[in-house]
């Protein structure tokens, strides 16, 4: 069985708590991966905590990663350039590297150069920084991690470990990622973006929520629901509901289940020998060509492309 080697870098004013996720979501994969930390000199690292971390490697692990993961810092520690030493060490990544940031770590990124003209995210509480600091980066706070190959990023703090279970589930399929979510006792996909973070006003004692609502519609996706069904089950007006719905999960009720029957999809693809038209029914879209327009909109591959790249995986 390959491993893939996995290279952390740690800077000064790190994070101990994100600094740790790749290791312990990627280290659970039933050894597909091998998780490095160096740091860009080989020598000890201070963190945001009241400790500091020695690390095993210097920056020459970084040319032997398959993927590279920078970890974040906290915002007293971005500075306006690079250091020459950071600059350096990400000089020795292989052109080609996968490389992944989390939280503040794309400000590193940015600042070298290597987000301009791509999607990314980053901490909602510092995306008007970012923005002011990097107009070439099409920067969207909402959501909680973007994928645009060979360059991913993360939002704040725990979505480090959203992003880590998509390379598992990106490498090796949805079943082994939701084995490595057990195990951490993680949820395996969580919903929405950062919107449903972001500071609002705590609602009044008792007011109603759709959380009832979402599980019950989870339990049909197979049915034409539309958004007067979801009010009606949580019995609140369409506009209330759909208003609460957005403040709750950070998405629009239709764009909540366009991303629940694609996620229900991809399982039946890697899973069962169903048809495209089968699991399109199964899941709620009219035809197996509106499966493939949804499909290829979330992930840019056909259903039989998927099919192919996850049941061999499996």
């Amino acid at each position: 069985m390959r491993r893939e080697r996995v290279v952390v870098l740690a800077l000064d004013g790190v994070y101990p708590f994100e600094l740790g996720i790749p290791s312990r979501i990627l280290g659970a994969a039933d050894g597909r991966y091998e998780v490095l930390t160096c740091s860009v000199d080989g020598g000890p690292v201070r963190t945001e905590a009241d400790f500091g971390v020695t690390v095993e490697h210097g920056p020459e692990a970084l040319a032997t990663a398959g993927t590279v993961v920078i970890a974040p810092v906290a915002p007293s520690h971005l500075t306006d350039e690079v250091s020459a030493e950071v600059l350096a060490a990400l000089a020795l990544i292989r052109p080609g590297t996968r490389i992944v940031s989390i939280c503040t770590g794309a400000f590193v990124l940015a600042a070298a150069g290597l987000l301009d003209g791509r999607r990314a995210t980053t901490h909602w509480q510092v995306a008007d920084h970012f923005r002011r600091r990097f107009p070439r980066v099409d920067l969207d706070p909402d959501v909680l991690f973007v994928d645009d190959h060979p360059f991913l990023t993360s939002a704040g703090a725990a979505s480090g470990v959203d992003v880590c279970l998509h390379l598992v589930r990106k490498d090796h399929g949805s079943r082994l990622a939701n084995s490595v979510a057990r195990r951490c006792v993680v949820p395996p996909f969580r919903d929405g973006g950062q919107a449903q973070y972001i500071e609002q006003p705590v609602p009044e004692q008792g007011a109603a929520t759709t959380a009832a609502t979402r599980a019950w519609a989870l339990e049909r996706l197979g049915e034409p629901l539309t958004l007067a069904d979801l009010a009606a089950h949580a019995r609140m007006s369409r506009r209330t509901f759909a208003r609460r719905f957005h403040d709750e999960v950070g998405l629009s009720p239709g764009r909540w289940l366009i991303q629940q029957r694609v996620s229900r999809a991809r399982h039946l693809l890697e899973s069962s020998d169903l048809t495209v038209d089968q699991i399109a029914g199964q899941v709620g879209f009219a035809t197996g060509a509106s499966l493939r327009q949804h499909l290829h909109a979330a992930i840019g591959v056909s259903p039989q492309a998927y099919r192919r790249t996850f049941q061999t995986a499996r």
